[in-house]
């Protein structure tokens, strides 16, 4: 109850009109920096932080966290209509919402997409109200060996993003792990495959290669086929959801939400394990297998909805422990500090109720972004009406902008050219790009820690199943990894029961 009279004067704050009106200019300019490959969240708010110094504390946070939201959706947006992620996060839409745009049912996806990032962000703001204490608490009981099981788990439902070929779903995860390995090792602090480049010793960014593999080398591949004048039309029904896909997809949205905020809420959770997941998740429990690869909605309404629910989540440990989890929240972070303010375990007492107006801010900065966006799926889904030359030429000039704003040097946009030469020889073998995005994600995080955990022990991989989180995901690892020879095996013996 003290939570809720809290909550309610959190609102009396965050609906004064200028506290209003900072929350929308924050939705607005995330969605429109979410649409923007390479220029991200992160490094718009921290573009805005020297500017908004000389604003109140309670109108700077609100503003930065309106940019999170809104570039977590603003992501989906290109990722759907033009196979181009803003964001890392939503390159798992691309998938299956790009099919759907080709289909002619981009305004369906786009729908979905905006009502499973509302209901995910809705859920996530209550539970960050409500269980924020709990899951801190939670979350800082995992170590090194709890952390490699849930990288191991995230590895073996890549399987899902394989496609039909397995030998070369691996083959673009050695790729993407190939990726990670560029760098300073974290634990030697030696440099690794830098081949002498400075600009190489911070590794390559996620958002060059993810902007590489799927938009640069797609519009190489329209360049190599002659379909620059091709158009699409992407409106072959009405621009709302049916019944049916909202049948379909209202499950999927509160799969992928119970998938996003917890891992969302880990330290080193962020957004991409749980939008993996969710896709492998809804692969494996749709009544339409047919369709995916093909544009089935449950594959963009459940990671979508799994992404805001992690964008939420990212805030309980930021808030909570003062631990950041991502890009943007570590930026917020120094928000939080150029005020004076340190997150953490006496930020609710110290400095209640700016921190309760922050999260009054949320539900009232989601309502926003629903309302700013669905009415637009026809005027967003109209872009594809546009020739592909016009289109993909926009698209190599934003991604070429957006890759030298994020590092600042024409390396990075060698890497990000030789990246998309690249991702067209794989598309031209039929090697999927998906997984390599996953291996360059969680291949480091996935090694930083199975080395800290062999570090504490000495060598003693026994360690790896010291816990009850552990021997509970390593099951689940064994289970994901015997299933599909299991199916395979039953179907086998049903049809030969059958022909007998």
């Amino acid at each position: 109850m003290d939570q809720i009279g809290l909550l309610l004067d959190g609102f009396a704050a965050a609906l004064t009109p200028g506290h209003l009106l900072w929350a929308l200019v924050g939705v607005t300019i995330g969605t429109a920096v979410g649409v923007l490959p390479g220029i991200g969240p992160a490094l718009t708010v921290a573009l805005l932080l020297p500017i908004t110094f000389r604003l109140d504390p309670a109108s700077a946070l609100i503003l930065f966290a309106g940019i999170y939201y809104g570039g977590m959706y603003g992501g989906s947006t290109t990722s759907i209509l033009l196979n181009t992620p803003g964001e890392s996060a939503s390159m798992i839409s691309a998938l299956e919402g790009n099919k759907m745009a080709r289909a002619g049912r981009a305004a369906a996806a786009l729908a979905t997409a905006a009502l499973g990032s509302f209901v995910a962000g809705t859920i996530g703001t209550v539970a960050l109200t409500f269980l924020a204490p709990v899951l801190s608490d939670f979350a800082t009981g995992f170590g090194p060996p709890e952390y490699v099981a849930l990288m191991a788990l995230a590895f073996v439902t890549v399987s899902a993003l394989l496609g039909r070929s397995l030998l070369k779903g691996a083959a673009s995860l050695l790729v993407g792990l190939t990726l990670g390995l560029v760098g300073i090792d974290s634990q030697s602090g030696q440099p690794r495959m830098v081949f002498g480049i400075d600009s190489l010793l911070d590794g390559i960014d996620v958002v060059i290669v993810v902007v590489a593999l799927f938009a640069l080398s797609e519009a190489f591949q329209h360049l190599l086929a002659g379909t620059g004048h091709s158009t699409v039309q992407p409106l072959r029904e009405r621009a709302i959801l049916s019944r049916s896909d909202f049948r379909r997809s209202w499950p999927a949205w509160l799969r992928g939400t119970a998938l996003g905020f917890p891992i969302g809420s880990l330290p080193a959770g962020g957004a991409e394990v749980p939008t993996f997941l969710s896709y492998s998740v809804e692969k494996k429990l749709t009544k339409h297998p047919e369709e995916f690869g093909k544009g089935a909605i449950e594959g963009v309404a459940g990671p979508e909805s799994a992404n805001n629910a992690a964008a939420a989540g990212v805030l309980v440990p930021l808030l909570t422990i003062g631990l950041p989890t991502s890009a943007t929240a570590a930026v917020i972070l120094t928000a939080f500090q150029s005020y004076g303010l340190q997150p953490g375990p006496q930020l609710f007492t110290e400095s209640g109720p700016l921190v309760w107006t922050l999260i009054a801010s949320l539900y009232v900065g989601n309502v926003m972004l629903l309302v700013l966006n669905l009415p637009l799926v026809r005027m967003w889904a109209k872009l594809l009406t546009i020739p592909s030359y016009g289109i993909y030429a926009g698209v190599l000039v934003f991604a070429t902008l957006g890759t030298y704003a994020a590092g600042g040097t024409t390396v990075d946009l060698v890497v990000l050219c030789a990246l998309g030469l690249l991702g067209l020889l794989m598309r031209e073998a039929a090697i999927p790009v998906a997984p390599a995005i996953v291996g360059l994600i969680l291949g480091p995080l996935a090694e930083q820690q199975l080395r800290r955990a062999l570090t504490l022990s000495e060598g003693d991989p026994s360690i790896l199943l010291s816990g009850p989180i552990t021997i509970v995901l390593w099951c689940v690892v064994a289970v994901a990894l015997l299933a599909p020879a299991g199916r395979a095996l039953f179907r086998k013996r049903a049809r030969a029961v059958a022909s007998r």
